[in-house]
């Protein structure tokens, strides 16, 4: 029921609430020094870009990976690299079992969490009635509950640290239909993820903040394949793929205090794609 005019004037307890005492320097303000971050998917791609970017900024890393052991030597090349402390964990996001407790591992290793990026996923591009019940089931672990896993562990640790923040890799595939490609399945997981992040947001209103990035063409395995990529450069205003380190200033720009007035945004990065 709404309110009246008169009853709306009312003043609520405990509002405004402060502003939050962050740097007045925007260069200060995106620094990640000391901060702690659980990137999934972090062996390759956008995950990786992620990874580096937040140590760059001053973070320690856990780069989190599920068959690409490549993250391994990727987490010393980093710390090497940039003074900073990473580690590489096999995890397999569809399991929740292993997703708590991997949770739970970094968070006594390196002291708390303060940055969660789920960005493990992975795609199998046919229509619906091509694909098998196990395809689909395959692409619902890892991109539905696996998001899902992660924010409601990585949750309770903010919610205990009373701060937290989480980034969700959602896709463009959430906003509109892909051409040629008929992808129903995997378009409705991004569909998914990217809702629940917003409904967590509202949720976590109190202790954390959670946005979206929509990402899309990237020339990563994940990026257009053989039978999308003419179609997607003549429909993307820039003509081309993205490379990953044109997002690493957006995951890194929400992971920071620079964007400690959002929340519950879904940021698209297409080149333009979804602009006709």
């Amino acid at each position: 029921m709404s309110m009246s005019i008169e009853e709306a004037q009312n003043p609520r307890p405990g509002f405004p609430r402060p502003v939050p005492n962050t740097p007045e320097s925007v260069f200060d303000q995106l620094k990640l020094t000391n901060r702690v971050a659980i990137v999934s998917g972090a062996a390759d791609g956008i995950g990786l870009a992620v990874a580096e970017a937040y140590a760059e900024a001053g973070a320690n890393v856990a780069l989190w990976y599920n068959s690409n052991n490549a993250a391994i030597e990727h987490a010393e090349r980093i710390a090497k690299t940039y003074g900073v402390k990473t580690k590489a964990y096999q995890v397999e996001v569809s399991q929740a079992e292993k997703v708590q407790s991997t949770i739970q591992v970094v968070e006594k290793e390196f002291g708390k969490i303060d940055i969660f990026v789920a960005n493990a996923g992975m795609a199998i591009s046919k229509p619906i009635l091509e694909q098998t019940l196990d395809e689909y089931g395959k692409q619902m672990s890892v991109n539905v509950d696996g998001v899902f896993y992660s924010a409601k562990y990585a949750g309770e640790v903010f919610k205990k640290q009373g701060s937290g923040n989480l980034i969700i890799t959602g896709s463009i595939s959430s906003h509109i239909v892909n051409v040629p490609c008929d992808q129903p399945v995997y378009n409705s997981t991004k569909a998914f993820v990217t809702h629940l992040g917003k409904s967590l947001a509202r949720e976590w209103r109190d202790f954390a903040r959670v946005n979206i990035v929509s990402p899309g063409f990237f020339d990563t395995k994940m990026g257009a394949g053989p039978d999308a990529i003419t179609e997607g450069l003549r429909m993307t205003s820039l003509g081309r793929q993205g490379h990953v380190k044109e997002i690493k200033g957006l995951f890194l720009y929400l992971a920071s205090d620079a964007s400690s007035y959002q929340t519950g945004s879904d940021v698209i990065i297409d080149g333009g794609y979804v602009l006709p």
